[in-house]
């Protein structure tokens, strides 16, 4: 297996919101112990401050949730990274807790450079609509989560060698 990053994002207060920490916390669940090539990190609603430890990674899988997307809540998407890209920001101002992840992905290129694993990076996204202020998913986001949980097990053949169910 290719040296692996999976970086959920999320704010576990804000509900729905919370969907990238609770695929996170599958993972961590299912693959006890995580294989050593897998690195997988709760980005909370963290991104240029977890930077650092990608490097040297070949491929990085992120998961998040996506408001707004015209389907139903719950609905997965999976998609190559440059489908969402951010033009790179020469601004040293930046305030970094307002930054996104595909920001962080455009400055992490410029800083890594040729340690980026630029052409292995996929974005799952999770439909959601609830982000009120409130701890807890909703059941059709749970849900969501533990499927998107099985797709990257999958995706990165991890089923057999850890159970195929959650």
């Amino acid at each position: 297996m290719k040296k692996t990053a999976i970086l959920g994002f999320g704010n576990p207060v804000r509900s729905d919101d919370a969907v990238g920490c609770e695929v996170i916390r599958l993972l961590k669940e299912k693959l006890n112990p995580i294989p050593e090539q897998l690195t997988i990190i709760d980005m909370g609603t963290s991104a240029f401050e977890v930077l650092f430890s990608l490097k040297n990674h070949d491929r990085m899988l992120l998961v998040d949730g996506v408001i707004n997307s015209g389907h139903e809540d719950g609905s997965l998407f999976k998609m190559p990274a440059e489908e969402i890209k951010s033009s790179i920001q020469d601004d040293p101002m930046v305030f970094l807790h307002s930054l996104k992840w595909d920001q962080a992905l455009s400055y992490a290129k410029k800083i890594f450079r040729d340690e980026f694993p630029e052409n292995d990076i996929t974005v799952y996204l999770v439909s959601i609509t609830d982000t009120k202020l409130k701890v807890g998913m909703s059941p059709v986001i749970a849900a969501a989560a533990k499927s998107l949980t099985e797709k990257i097990m999958s995706d990165l053949e991890l089923c057999e060698q850890h159970g195929k169910s959650l």
